[in-house]
């Protein structure tokens, strides 16, 4: 809590229940109907179940405008800067910038940005110098890197492209790099992200939702009560066609060869991105490259052939060698950051927060970068935890929903104590489309902010979901010191080989938290490979927690 950017679906609702806690009772308020559920892991099925797909888009360009030159067969005609055939696209390029522009701001809240100016300079300096060879001119690239775990690049309309911490960990050079930023300028070069919004524009406008309910309890409780128009987007990582990624590979090689670096770098890391992708598939899978670049038997063989036709520009990388790119990555998170919070089983702990909750046994989870939310298994309840600002009053989040819902929630709101912090508590209901909902509310005021446990169920579950509500009520609090010296997290540490060993041995002298097999699929190795003397190795070390840097 500090969330994949992945497609969100828009949820309408089914039903939820209605049942005070001790004496209270609840008020009935009409917040209109739906539920969302974000982050990698799907919480679908009845209540976060029933989706329609919408896109982020529904509140920008998006908009009656758009919808009327849609109606009247309005289109405009623009001329591809790869392919240079003209097309037919509702979306002009300023559009294009604006939407990008709003989406990167999304992608910044949801995904976060990771924190080192020394790396993401380095990637900007990369990306520059092959933006410079691209054939679409007409907007501003940008280069960042995104905190998520799972390996993957994207680029959103307008010139922002990014690559996640999890891709950075499996480069073993700087062309590899560099093709793979290539590609990604590849896809706004052709535009192929205006083209998927061109086809799907019409399914924006399934409804037109309001958003009469964001800010009230917090933003992401106004995302998950109630349908917004503030629709998610499907567009950061929607899937590029075959013929789609054929052409962004050939881009990016082109580009990468006219800027100076080798082409054949894109083949590499396909190759190594492809045997991640086989090794996760043993392991608990989530978001990889391959879920918005799909990956075909010819691709990498496609790639390495085609990387032999071109002709490399003179210029050096910035990084002529192996040992000096792996260095910069020296450090480097790999897995969950201890900053985003750990979640251990059940239990979610936040050291720099200095809190623990446990939810309940058999409940799917999610811990997203601004909220954590767990459903139950077959979808008819769920519970979510975000901070809902700063202060010391934790009745300043029901009076913050009683301003904007305009309705006499103080008045149902008692005082408590949570793990001996100071706590607030009302119930409320809400209609959905195919029935009432109950929302349990509880704020909690710890050092300085104000948290939120938000309860949904369907009313004729109420008796059952409250005993489970309160069970996890009990288990918030502080956490003890040996808690506190007991976060460790995992980051990526250089080695050197000795003359003929093997990774096995190596991963053992190294306590290497990957096995080696991954350290073999990290590093661009086979499995059997014996090492040279002084061969610079990844690995992950798993070390006790520093705290935020």
């Amino acid at each position: 809590m500090t969330p994949p950017y992945q497609r969100y679906e828009w949820m309408k609702n089914k039903e939820m229940p209605a049942r005070g806690l001790g004496n209270q009772t609840s008020e009935s308020i009409s917040f209109g109907s739906g539920l969302a559920s974000t982050g990698d892991r799907r919480l679908t099925g009845s209540i976060l179940d029933s989706h329609v797909t919408l896109f982020h888009s529904a509140r920008g360009w998006l908009g009656a405008g758009l919808l009327g030159a849609m109606a009247v067969g309005i289109a405009g005609c623009a001329v591809n800067p790869v392919s240079g055939r003209p097309e037919v696209v509702l979306v002009s390029t300023a559009q294009e910038q604006r939407l990008g522009d709003e989406e990167a701001k999304q992608v910044e809240q949801e995904m976060g940005l990771l924190d080192d100016p020394t790396l993401t300079s380095y990637l900007e300096t990369i990306g520059q110098r092959l933006a410079k060879q691209s054939p679409r001119q007409d907007v501003a690239y940008t280069f960042r890197i995104v905190d998520t775990v799972e390996p993957n690049a994207f680029a959103l309309p307008g010139g922002h492209v990014y690559v996640s911490r999890g891709l950075l960990a499996l480069a073993n050079s700087e062309d590899e790099l560099a093709g793979t930023v290539g590609h990604e300028i590849g896809h706004v070069a052709a535009r192929h992200s205006v083209k998927t919004m061109t086809r799907q524009a019409p399914f924006a406008f399934i409804t037109n939702l309001t958003a009469g309910v964001t800010g009230l309890v917090s933003p992401t409780l106004g995302r998950a009560i109630g349908g917004i128009g503030d629709a998610a987007t499907g567009l950061v990582v929607s899937p590029f066609n075959r013929q789609q990624e054929r052409q962004a590979d050939r881009v990016g090689q082109d580009i990468a060869a006219r800027a100076g670096w080798d082409p054949a770098g894109l083949s590499t890391f396909l190759n190594r991105l492809e045997r991640e992708d086989e090794l996760r598939q043993k392991g608990h899978r989530k978001t990889s490259f391959f879920d918005t670049h799909p990956a075909t038997p010819e691709r990498v063989k496609d790639t390495a052939a085609y990387a032999e036709e071109l002709q490399r520009a003179a210029g050096q990388p910035t990084n002529e060698s192996r040992p000096s790119f792996l260095a910069r990555l020296d450090g480097l998170v790999v897995g969950p950051r201890a900053a985003n919070g750990i979640l251990t089983g059940q239990v979610y702990l936040h050291p720099d927060l200095n809190f623990r909750v446990r939810f309940p046994e058999q409940w799917h989870i999610e811990n997203s970068r601004r909220q954590v939310a767990a459903a139950s298994q077959d979808g008819q309840e769920a519970i979510l935890l975000d901070m809902a600002g700063s202060g010391e009053d934790p009745l300043d989040g029901a009076r913050a929903l009683e301003k904007a819902a305009k309705a006499p929630v103080m008045q149902h709101t008692e005082r408590l104590m949570v793990g001996g912090l100071r706590a607030a508590r009302t119930r409320l209901k809400t209609d959905s489309s195919q029935g009432t909902l109950l929302l349990n509310l509880v704020w909690i005021a710890h050092a300085g902010k104000i948290y939120q446990l938000a309860g949904i169920c369907h009313v004729k579950r109420s008796e059952a979901f409250d005993l489970v509500f309160e069970r996890l009520l009990r288990s918030f609090r502080p956490l003890t010191l040996s808690e506190h010296a007991g976060v460790r997290e995992s980051r990526l540490r250089l080695v050197k080989a000795s003359q003929g060993e093997t990774l096995d041995a190596l991963a053992a002298r190294s306590h290497s938290s990957w096995s080696a097999e991954q350290v073999a699929v990290a590093n661009g190795l086979a499995r059997d490979a014996k090492l040279a003397a002084g061969e610079l190795i990844k690995i992950v070390v798993t070390e006790p927690y520093a705290g935020e840097r």
